[in-house]
């Protein structure tokens, strides 16, 4: 049995995770061990970087957003191909589970277990960032790290740009699961486009596209500013996602059925 070309047995290099046969319970244990990790992490890039009472603060929102998403991006890879990662798939995000299962890679008994330990994890990796770091992290300036869209952007408009980073990044973890014998670089392309969305949507909607990445900083900062936005978004890009791989796998189907009549 396999899941998105990934036997029982072998090891994966990135997502789906979870290996057949295996209880949910314990893949989303190590999923919110593993959240935890990247959210303190990504809170601590954000108090370090974005304070302006730092010695390291970068003043250009533009190049210090930049920075971060080059922080991710090899803090993504980093965790994808550990131990633990390799073990859960390290999705680290709902709708990365929300996007294999639409393409049936991922097990749906094992979604809702997933994105439980996701966001407990993003809630407790922001929890112990500002147990670690102080008060600091409660200035207006950082927001315990919350992902903040510019200054007069509509929460439809976070929605919009939200959906659309996701669904890129849908479209890849596709791409993957239809070549499953690429899957080797799956982790830095992952790693990659984040790190983009961060960069460049950082600055316009907050670059968040990942519901376990906004909720830990909103739930302890008291911010509610287009949350629903930042919490459903990526799941209608995953949804989205997963309908432009079935378009593009049905007509590669038709097309090699029409080449051997």
């Amino acid at each position: 049995m396999s899941y998105g070309g990934v036997r029982a047995g072998e090891v994966a290099a990135g997502p789906p995770g979870l290996v057949p046969g295996s209880a949910p319970w314990r893949g989303a244990a190590v999923e919110c061990a593993l959240t935890a990790v990247m959210m303190f992490l990504v809170v601590t890039m954000v108090r370090w970087l974005l304070d302006p009472a730092s010695p390291v603060f970068i003043a250009d929102l533009h190049l210090a957003l930049g920075v971060v998403g080059a922080l991710v991006a090899v803090l993504l890879v980093g965790l994808i191909l550990s131990p633990p990662g390799r073990g859960s798939g390290a999705h680290l995000n709902p709708a990365v589970s929300v996007t294999l299962w639409l393409m049936r890679a991922f097990p749906g008994r094992a979604v809702v277990p997933y994105a439980v330990g996701q966001l407990l994890g993003g809630l407790a990796g922001t929890a112990l960032a500002r147990l670690v770091w102080g008060p600091v992290l409660q200035s207006a300036a950082l927001s315990d790290g919350l992902a903040r869209p510019a200054p007069g952007r509509s929460s439809v408009a976070v929605f919009a740009l939200e959906a659309a980073s996701f669904a890129a990044v849908a479209l890849l973890i596709g791409f993957f699961v239809a070549h499953p014998g690429l899957a080797r670089p799956m982790p830095y392309a992952v790693g990659l486009v984040v790190g983009l969305i961060i960069a460049l949507l950082g600055p316009v909607s907050g670059g968040a596209a990942n519901p376990a990445r906004q909720l830990g900083p909103a739930a302890l900062s008291g911010t509610t500013t287009a949350l629903w936005a930042y919490l459903t978004a990526p799941l209608l890009g995953a949804a989205l996602g997963a309908l432009v791989h079935y378009w593009f796998v049905s007509k590669r189907t038709k097309s090699a059925a029409y080449r051997r009549s």
